[in-house]
């Protein structure tokens, strides 16, 4: 991503998402988060405590706005919902680097792209590779962008995310879960480090890639434990998984491995690896800020 275009990324007030390295984060770990997070008091219960996660949360932990009411898609407009109905992830990438910033209405152009990108590709992520209406919504407001509460956005998309996975029985979670361990690493460890200063936002700046796969390692090793044993007994053990933009058709051909069911047979099921980046490089589609 060119200079200019990384400068329009941060007037949206997106710029703070460039302390997010690549990563790929292990489904083990994404299931315990959304067995440890109760529904209804939204918190996280593990064994380090009980984190209560608010949509101020969310937006300590990316460096997102979280202060005012979400505003719902306007009915003027139209023509800008065609122009992006049935985009997918891959065909926004595209656009995203190919298009030209060189006016004012290519730079709107492109900061409607990247907001939609961001959403699809780490923000909101889905099992389904096509633009859907709340990614839609926020571009018809771009004047608003910065002050839009995205810290409610997303963690309605995370709750949604995990009800459907716990209550329906969804074998993959749909929503950032990755804000969610970096809020679990977070506090845990600001528990264990009392009388500490306060740590600067994002959270995730005080995090580098390092320490992110030495903590992530560490948790499925040994460490994180949901507080609810019943809640985890009760789940299936295939696959968990989080959809994000580097889940592309090269990363989904993973090799296989025998995985208990509920039954006593065992059956072969792909292993997928969930990849949490950041914005946007053509091949490896990490974000270098």
């Amino acid at each position: 991503m060119s200079e200019e275009k990384k400068a329009i990324v941060r007037n949206l007030g997106f710029g703070r998402r460039m302390h997010i390295p690549p990563l790929r984060v292990h489904h083990k770990l994404l299931k315990e988060l959304a067995n440890s997070f109760k529904l209804g008091k939204n918190t996280l219960e593990i064994s380090y405590g009980s984190f209560r996660v608010l949509p101020s949360t969310i937006g300590a932990v990316l460096g997102l706005n979280a202060s005012v009411n979400y505003k719902e898609i306007s009915k003027e407009n139209k023509q800008i919902f065609r122009r992006f109905q049935g985009k997918t992830l891959k065909s926004l990438t595209d656009e995203m680097m190919s298009i030209g910033v060189g006016n004012e209405q290519d730079h709107l152009m492109f900061g409607r792209i990247f907001i939609l990108y961001i959403q699809m590709a780490f923000l909101l992520p889905t099992t389904i590779n096509k633009i859907s209406p709340v990614h839609l919504a926020p571009i018809f407001k771009m004047d608003k962008i910065k002050e839009a509460n995205w810290g409610a956005h997303v963690l309605n998309f995370i709750i949604k995310g995990i009800t459907n996975y716990n209550l329906k029985k969804k074998k993959s979670i749909d929503g950032c879960l990755f804000a969610l361990m970096i809020v679990y690493f977070h506090l845990s460890t600001k528990k264990e480090k009392k009388g500490e200063e306060r740590a600067a936002q994002p959270w995730i700046a005080n995090w580098n890639r390092e320490q992110l796969v030495e903590r992530m390692r560490a948790e499925i090793d040994e460490h994180m434990k949901a507080s609810s044993s019943s809640s985890e007994s009760e789940t299936t053990e295939s696959e968990v998984y989080s959809i994000s933009e580097s889940e592309t058709e090269e990363d989904s051909e993973e090799p296989t491995r025998k995985q208990p069911t509920r039954t006593t047979k065992k059956r072969q099921s792909k292993k997928k690896k969930v990849i949490v980046e950041d914005s946007s490089h053509e091949q490896a589609q990490s974000y270098h800020g």
